[in-house]
């Protein structure tokens, strides 16, 4: 067997205005974990597509086992060993859970799919992953933690010699990390290893066995993880130190803006009630499922409520839709950016001004193009978005940056109250130090913020005070001066502790 399992040499790959791959080199050993670090942009998600078939290199070769890869498309990667869990889902909403896990794949029987043999082999591999999902159960009915579950599933179905993981833990629990790794762990033989993409540094600290670091398309260098500080590798993501952020103190109004009393929903939420102070972050914490955006979502109108009253700057409202929402000064900030806070087909102008085009209507609703321009300008420019033009197509800049696009819609429609939700999610940690700085910049400024977030060091150093959710009730709220991961996941659990004790 050849010393290297998986051998990338000079790799180079430019798109229209960017060269996102510059003569990279890196490789992956047998048995091995490598961590692939860098910021949003640095080429980390090109590099894979090239891997697996999707983008063809424009220099460079790639070696499998000494032998040249050349592969015409993911099909045919996945058939030569090489299977990725990419950053963005790549589900089919309409098909069944099962049929994901073995699209092309389905096994039959005299020529026809046979419907028992794949229910039972996809169950089989949900077994493996110790998650209780329904087969047959429609991807689009899951959320997406649990659709992430499945493409995973469907990546370890393949008998694949390099497994490629593009941030797969975040949207996991810490339930489902912990079953992840063991799978990881579990894969690796003297014949397979595993590309682990990651900006969460704990995960890339704790299960990887080497670090190579990629910045603005170029390979930077490869570390020892266990001989290596995690400062070390943030330091070469991003060219410089990064010093531990503190939260400084914030003068808090004590005016209430927003007061949501008895809400629920038909299927989760039961009688949550809290309110939101002017100048203030409020932080809503619990465990998958616990019913954070779902509260969000009912409060916005995305979803059906079965009772509860809205109260904005001491008047109650009527909020039937996401529009009347922001009517009423309130934008959200959705978790899935790729199905429902974005256009994907069309540009960064276009979707930094989705939610302020009112503004730019003048004679007969023709817009004011110069001012749009403007004001997309402005926040691309403030939020440090990658993109070579403000006409660049969405769908073609790296997730992080489509998330900071989200930002700048609705940063741009300067509404009073912002609700976050999962607002750093496969952000790297350099882009997460300004968004964290923005969220900050918008309470001085007297805006007023809902952030819901999955890591608890996040929400303990943005949150003046901390809401705490399970079972879709509200648990209790903590302030900034209690808080501490112990107390939240106390709260977190009380509720199924308490069931079980009914029980």
């Amino acid at each position: 067997m050849t010393e290297l399992l998986l051998d990338i040499r000079g790799v180079s790959k430019a798109f229209p205005g960017v060269q996102a791959l510059d003569d990279v080199s890196i490789d992956l050993h047998p048995g091995e974990i490598l961590g692939l670090c860098g910021e949003n942009g640095a080429g980390k998600s090109t590099l894979m597509k090239i891997l697996t078939g999707i983008y063809t290199p424009d220099a460079g070769q790639v070696f499998l086992d000494g032998e040249l890869l050349e592969v015409a498309g993911p099909r045919e990667a996945q058939e030569r060993g090489l299977a990725i869990i990419h950053q963005e889902l790549n589900l089919v909403p309409d098909l069944s859970v099962a049929q994901n896990i073995f699209i092309g794949r389905e096994p039959r029987n005299m020529g026809f799919i046979s419907d028992k043999a794949l229910m039972r082999q996809a169950a089989e591999h949900l077994e493996k992953l110790n998650i209780d999902i329904n087969p047959r159960a429609l991807v689009r009915n899951l959320s997406v933690a649990r659709q992430q579950m499945v493409e995973i599933a469907s990546a370890l179905s393949f008998d694949s010699r390099v497994l490629i993981m593009d941030e797969p833990t975040t949207a996991l629990t810490d339930t489902e990390i912990e079953t992840l790794f063991k799978l990881i762990q579990e894969f690796r033989t003297d014949r397979t290893g595993v590309i682990y993409i990651s900006h969460r540094m704990s995960e890339i600290d704790e299960i990887t066995d080497r670090v190579s670091v990629l910045r603005d398309g170029k390979y930077i260098d490869s570390l020892i993880t266990q001989k290596t500080e995690m400062r070390e590798v943030i330091s070469l993501m991003v060219g410089r130190e990064i010093e531990d952020q503190h939260r400084h103190e914030r003068k808090r109004g004590e005016e209430i803006v927003l007061e949501v009393e008895g809400l629920s929903t038909p299927d989760l939420l039961k009688d949550v009630s809290f309110t939101l102070r002017k100048s203030e972050i409020l932080g809503f914490a619990g465990l998958m499922g616990a019913g954070r955006t779902e509260t969000a979502r009912a409060l916005v109108g995305a979803d059906e409520r079965s009772s509860g009253t809205i109260t904005v700057n001491n008047k109650q409202v009527t909020i039937n839709h996401p529009a009347d929402a922001v009517r009423h000064s309130i934008g959200y900030l959705s978790e899935d950016r790729k199905n429902l806070g974005l256009l994907l087909d069309h540009d960064v102008r276009s979707n930094v001004a989705l939610a302020s085009l009112y503004r730019y209507a003048g004679w007969h609703s023709l817009i004011d193009d110069r001012g749009v321009r403007g004001l997309a300008n402005e926040y691309v420019s403030r939020l440090r978005v990658k993109t070579p033009s403000l006409n660049q197509v969405i769908r073609n800049l790296s997730g992080g940056n489509q998330q900071k696009v989200i930002i700048a819609k609705w940063l741009a429609r300067d509404c009073d109250v912002l609700i976050f939700d999962e607002p750093t999610r496969g952000i790297d940690v350099g882009a997460k130090e300004e968004i964290y700085q923005l969220l900050d910049e918008l309470v001085a400024q007297g805006k007023s913020i809902i952030m819901i977030s999955s890591e608890l060091p996040e929400v303990l150093r943005m949150s003046d005070r901390i809401v705490v959710m399970a079972e879709g009730r509200i648990t209790g709220e903590l302030d900034r001066d209690s808080a501490n991961q112990q107390s939240i996941m106390e709260l977190a659990t009380a509720f199924q502790a308490n069931q079980i004790g009914a029980a």
